[in-house]
């Protein structure tokens, strides 16, 4: 099993309290200690408003923005969104702005992408907020088309959503033949079936019976299209607030409460929240299941160890 972590980026009001101008060096210094702990990785958001509620006080800094500046402020972590909104950029636009990112980082991307799901953000910014079908839909040819612009020299596609022809995606990404492909999404008749024809990796949950179900069904549309199941990279997103003690975790999820602005009970349903040893308890059971990453939020990342408490006692006995 290996491990990544979020940076902050103000999605989750992890950025509470940073004014703008110390915001970019805070995720910098972040980053840094993403990668001097030992984890493989370093992920952000694709998202332009807060949650729980939106805010016009609170920022968002916009994902591939973020993954150009780590490229060339990081050394050896891999990159990654979870996960990019299909709806939020044109796939051809979106290949090569991926592309531009695997060369400054030096063939370090991790492309994640997704249907979307957030819709007063979509509405916010004047998107068309399709049925979910559609999204899924939209997915799908999307991805054939970032395959495509990294791969041929003039790409064209036809689709019933996009079309491109002749398009040209110079500099190619450095990694061969692609770099690897997520889908994130559980939606068990339509996403899944898009990861088993598409994705090198999929990305579910962190509750062991979610991860079996959706495992289970991602087998089974493995099995129709004739893919070996095992060729796909099982991965699970925890968001946790980790303490050494029980009274570090509750002081921490108070703490967090305070900076979300909602009351404790929605943090302890909405986080993992315990001591080490209930973590690698909790992961334990995923990774029996086959889960191969796992994805860290730490909502103190700005301010608390967790992501250090993590590196040091749950990273160890999993990895």
């Amino acid at each position: 099993m290996r491990f990544g972590a979020f940076v902050p980026q103000g999605w989750r009001m992890d950025l509470v309290g940073v004014a703008p101008e110390e915001q970019w060096p805070v995720i910098m210094r972040v980053a840094g200690e993403i990668e001097e702990l030992g984890y493989e990785s370093a992920w952000v958001y694709d998202h332009f408003h807060n949650v729980p509620e939106p805010t016009t006080q609170e920022s968002t800094l916009e994902a591939w923005s973020v993954m150009a500046g780590l490229a060339a402020a990081t050394k050896n972590i891999r990159l990654g969104q979870m996960c990019t909104c299909n709806s939020y950029r044109n796939p051809a636009y979106m290949a090569k702005v991926a592309a531009t990112v695997d060369v400054m980082s030096g063939g370090r991307l991790e492309f994640s992408i997704g249907a979307g799901w957030y819709e007063h953000e979509y509405l916010a910014y004047g998107y068309p907020f399709p049925s979910g079908g559609t999204r899924i839909a939209q997915l799908n040819e999307a991805v054939q088309i970032i395959k495509k612009m990294w791969i041929d020299d003039e790409a064209s596609f036809s689709g019933e959503h996009y079309s491109i022809d002749g398009a040209v995606c110079r500099p190619k990404p450095l990694q061969r033949p692609h770099p690897p492909i997520w889908i994130a999404g559980g939606g068990e008749k339509k996403t899944l079936r898009v990861v088993a024809e598409h994705a090198d990796y999929s990305n579910f949950g962190a509750d062991a019976e979610t991860f079996a179900n959706k495992s289970r069904i991602l087998e089974e549309h493995c099995d129709t299209i004739g893919r070996d199941f095992s060729t796909i990279g099982r991965t699970a997103i925890l968001h946790t607030v980790l303490g050494a003690n029980e009274a570090e975790v509750d002081a921490k999820v108070a703490r967090v409460a305070t900076q979300m602005a909602v009351d404790e009970e929605r943090v302890r349903s909405g986080f993992a929240c315990g001591t080490p040893a209930e973590i690698v308890a909790k992961l334990g059971a995923v990774r029996d299941l086959g889960c191969v990453h796992v994805q860290s939020y730490f909502p103190d990342m700005v301010w608390g160890d967790a992501m250090a408490l993590f590196a040091a006692e749950v990273i160890p006995a999993l990895a």
